[in-house]
């Protein structure tokens, strides 16, 4: 049969042959909906940047209730874990040891001190291995003698004015949850993984078989092979956004302030370039081994490093930044985390959705061009 109701015919036919191949192949079946369950699992409650329940060891010289009041305060506060110990010289030992990360140091006269202008030092020494979660620990510290203070003055009736009175309000994640940043960038991951890397196994897979050079002897045009390839894998890892979106609503309780819709659509137009890489790797490298490893390299690794997911690009030396423009990940990161997060944010979401359409065009398009219906 010719014309468009024979390749029809042929186009379904492909797509059939590809979703039992799906259906009898277990390891297509738990990329696409095992794994975004375990790494959901892995990263949404074993990841956090938060800092809780920090050890922290409080030496006060000459206890008073002052210093008693304080290690109140800390006790209370769902930040610290304090530990309070007699000596200077004990606390030393804790954090060398690991058993705190940060000292608080009272001094004999800090209860006189206290009331006096310009007021009681405090020394907060900290364990410096960990330079991120130093800072987050003198920040917290901080805040905490400050809030300490400003209590005590409301309490005995008189002002207390800082230098500084900072009144802060956060947007888009109220909350200040890790889990509500990392859980949408891991949607991220996951698509990469369900679309290039098993794209690149599988097609490698087949010519590592033969059963590629059979669809090359067949009717098929090229193009109706690539689609027959596509399509199942498309909704294969649309279904597995779908788990992923549904797992961090309803497991993790991360807001979707945007449009489910939009999000789906981007997801869509990410899904094709995923795709794409793919594809693009399967005609390159035609032994899985070799595919599943460029895949990872470039693929995978970008998506995990060089997307935003974790790590601030602004933060990244200036030729790293301009690497990672060309890496389709980050720009879905950017899109899902304000979709999430903010909403429909149409400065954010356009760009970086037109440079996902350019790279969809260029990797199919360069895919098209490397796949011929010949065996060399």
């Amino acid at each position: 049969m010719t014309g468009r109701g024979g390749a029809l015919m042929r186009l379904r036919g492909l797509v059939r042959k590809e979703f039992l191949q799906i259906v009898r192949d277990p390891s297509s079946i738990a990329i696409a909906f095992v794994m975004p369950v375990v790494l959901l699992l892995l990263f949404g409650y074993g990841l956090s940047l938060d800092v809780e329940r920090v050890p922290v060891a409080v030496v006060a010289e000459r206890p008073s209730a002052d210093s008693a009041d304080f290690l109140a305060s800390l006790s209370g506060s769902r930040y610290f874990a304090p530990l309070a110990l007699p000596l200077m010289r004990d606390a030393e030992r804790a954090l060398a040891a690991g058993r705190v990360d940060a000292i608080v140091h009272l001094r004999e006269d800090f209860a006189a001190q206290e009331r006096r202008a310009p007021g009681a030092p405090v020394q907060l020494v900290l364990n410096g291995i960990d330079a991120n979660t130093a800072r987050l620990v003198e920040g917290y510290v901080q805040g905490a003698v400050t809030g300490w203070l400003q209590r005590g003055a409301a309490e005995q009736g008189r002002a207390f004015a800082p230098a500084v009175d900072v009144e802060q309000r956060v947007w888009f994640n109220p909350g200040v949850r890790s889990r509500d940043f990392l859980v949408p960038g891991l949607v991220v991951v996951i698509m990469t993984l369900i679309g290039a890397l098993l794209t690149a196994m599988v097609m490698a897979r087949e010519w590592e078989r033969g059963t590629m050079e059979a669809l090359v002897v067949t009717p098929a045009s090229v193009g109706e092979i690539l689609l027959g390839k596509l399509i199942p894998y498309f909704l294969l890892g649309m279904g597995g956004m779908l788990l992923s979106v549904a797992m961090a609503r309803g497991l993790f309780g991360v807001p979707l302030a945007g449009s489910f819709w939009l999000l789906f659509a981007t997801s869509a137009l990410f899904m094709l370039v995923a795709l794409g890489m793919g594809l693009l790797i399967s005609s390159v490298a035609r032994v899985q081994f070799i595919a599943g490893q460029v895949a990872i390299i470039t693929t995978f690794l970008p998506a995990f490093l060089l997307s935003g997911f974790i790590f601030e690009i602004r933060n990244m030396p200036a030729a790293v930044q301009w690497i990672t423009h060309l890496f389709a990940a980050r720009y879905f990161v950017a899109i899902v985390t304000t979709i999430f997060l903010a909403g429909d944010v149409w400065a954010v979401i356009v760009p970086n959705a037109l440079a996902l359409g350019l790279m969809a065009v260029i990797f199919l398009g360069l895919t098209r061009l490397r796949t011929r219906k010949r065996l060399d």
